[in-house]
């Protein structure tokens, strides 16, 4: 079965769980608790996904080279090494910030979220712009 379908899926996982975070950010922005519950539960199983489908991927296929040239080279590994750092990051604080919540330990998962969901936003949105870099714009 052929696995080429898994960096547009992988890329489509991303948006979703950016939209999501976006969501539920506005959800409770907004006084709206079990909303903005089930929004970030559901941008976690989207996380979650992409991260099996990912794996999946790279274990099969390896590493795939970006082969553009001149400054869009220099932009492309600024933001992959930016994404991939933040991403080893923001799996301990995803896990920290939902079970603080889940725990009804509100005010320190506040404390944290302020950290966790924008560096989890600029992974999901940085996932999308190295996929559309290293699918679309080099191929």
């Amino acid at each position: 079965m052929s696995l080429a379908f898994l960096p547009t899926l992988n890329a489509a996982l991303n948006a979703a769980s950016a939209v999501l975070l976006a969501t539920g950010w506005i959800l409770v922005r907004r006084g709206h608790r079990e909303a903005h519950k089930a929004a970030m539960l559901a941008a976690l199983c989207c996380s979650a996904l992409f991260l099996a489908s990912y794996l999946t991927y790279h274990a099969q296929v390896g590493s795939v080279r970006f082969t553009g040239q001149g400054p869009i080279r220099t932009v492309y590994f600024a933001i992959l090494i930016s994404h991939t750092v933040l991403a080893t990051v923001i799996v301990p604080l995803v896990l920290l910030t939902v079970t603080r919540a889940l725990r009804g330990r509100f005010a320190a998962h506040r404390a944290v979220a302020r950290w966790t969901l924008p560096l989890w936003a600029y992974v999901s949105v940085t996932g999308v712009v190295v996929y559309w870099m290293l699918y679309r714009l080099d191929g």
